[in-house]
């Protein structure tokens, strides 16, 4: 008998028992080899997602677009890991995710107030602006309506409206010392991403300079901001990210390296990639003038990074509240259908080591301030602070 046909009869005696097996093994794939297992059982389960796809497509009692279930069942996936900071983008949100934050309104970002709402920022040539409005100020009053006590979305609402149209407001410097009233042309505001202005303190001249996102770009804004209120005469520095939530990874290391000439400013880690320091970049402004960096609870991500690499350093003195405790970061995953994956990858470590998470996804202690704001740190209090923590370090 030829070797050949010795195989086939083999092969044929060994079909029934490879059938068993196979019965047995589809029946129990705890029991088969690893290697077979992962391949099989994921193909298995893949299987099982692509089925119950198309039953409802076919079977639900109503037409479903496909792509209305492809979308909900990559959104079911990424909400499954009890993840916060991860997110699915649909190709709609996808398509808008970088475009500017824009509104509608007068230019002015609010706190609550007992009064109606506290001015904390005013954005540089919006109808605020042009009409004079000052960060302190508080508006207690809406077209002659008081709004003390209102919720602060209410009396948000009474403030934008239509571009072109006009809103009249009644603004308080101080409780108690009468109110001027102001009427403004509401506009599409962009939202800037830096802001600054220079402060007299005890006699001191300090610049304020407000970041409000780690938008692509925004180091050259900082870095200008901040040689502006120096040139100006600034004798020290107040960066203020309060509900400054984040942004871009490399944004923070070169922000941080306007302050920094030298050193870790962040560690990454994650599980598939390698891990990676980012250093200082080299040119940082001399470090001759002191600092304040003012947070707030909603301070968060890079926001964390700069605060906490400017602390590790003793670069600067971190005043008010403790801030979010973001340490982990994402990473930005384009799909095939127009849409991306935004997931967690990855935690980050400041110079000394330490984690602002609370050992993952979990909100952690954030950033603890030297300095600490009990109260109102988020109104004008929370500035003067800062302020009168910047003029005491100038000598």
């Amino acid at each position: 008998m030829s070797s050949q046909r010795r195989l086939l009869y083999v092969l044929a005696a060994m079909l029934p028992i490879l059938l068993v097996l196979g019965v047995w093994w589809g029946g129990h794939p705890e029991d088969l080899p690893s290697f077979a297992r992962s391949a099989l059982v994921a193909n298995g389960e893949s299987r099982a997602v692509n089925e119950a796809l198309n039953a409802i497509s076919h079977d639900y009692y109503r037409p479903v677009p496909h792509n209305q279930l492809a979308n909900g069942s990559i959104s079911g996936a990424v909400a499954s890991l009890d993840d916060r900071f991860s997110h699915y983008l649909s190709p709609q949100e996808f398509h808008g995710f970088d475009t500017p934050p824009s509104f509608t309104g007068i230019g002015v970002e609010v706190a609550p107030s007992t009064r109606g709402l506290q001015i904390v920022r005013v954005f540089d040539a919006s109808p605020a602006a042009r009409g004079g409005l000052q960060a302190g100020e508080a508006i207690v009053a809406v077209n002659g309506r008081s709004i003390a006590g209102f919720p602060v979305e209410r009396s948000r609402a009474l403030i934008v409206g239509a571009p072109g149209s006009n809103v009249t407001l009644s603004l308080e410097r101080h409780s108690g010392r009468g109110a001027r009233r102001v009427t403004l042309t509401r506009a599409t505001i962009s939202e800037p991403v830096v802001a600054s202005a220079t402060v007299m303190q005890h006699g001191v001249k300090l610049g304020v300079v407000a970041l409000a996102t780690f938008s692509l770009g925004a180091h050259g804004e900082v870095r200008e901001a901040v040689e502006h209120e120096l040139h100006a005469g600034a004798r020290g520095i107040v960066l203020d990210l309060r509900g400054n939530g984040g942004g871009l990874v490399e944004e923070a290391q070169l922000i941080a390296s306007i302050f920094i000439g030298h050193g870790t400013i962040v560690t990454m880690r994650g599980r598939t990639q390698p891990t990676q320091t980012l250093s200082a970049v080299g040119d940082a402004l001399k470090p001759t003038f002191p600092m304040v960096v003012l947070v707030d609870r909603n301070t968060a991500s890079a926001a964390e990074i700069v605060t906490a690499a400017l602390q590790d350093h003793h670069r600067a003195t971190v005043v008010g509240t403790h801030t979010f405790g973001k340490g982990v970061f994402q990473e930005e995953m384009p799909l095939a259908n127009g849409g991306a994956l935004d997931i967690t990858v990855g935690e980050y470590f400041t110079p000394n080591g330490r984690n602002l998470g609370g050992g993952g996804i979990k909100e952690g202690a954030g950033v603890t301030p030297e300095v600490a704001v009990a109260h109102g740190v988020d109104s004008e209090h929370g500035l003067e602070v800062a302020l009168n923590t910047l003029a005491a370090k100038v000598k």
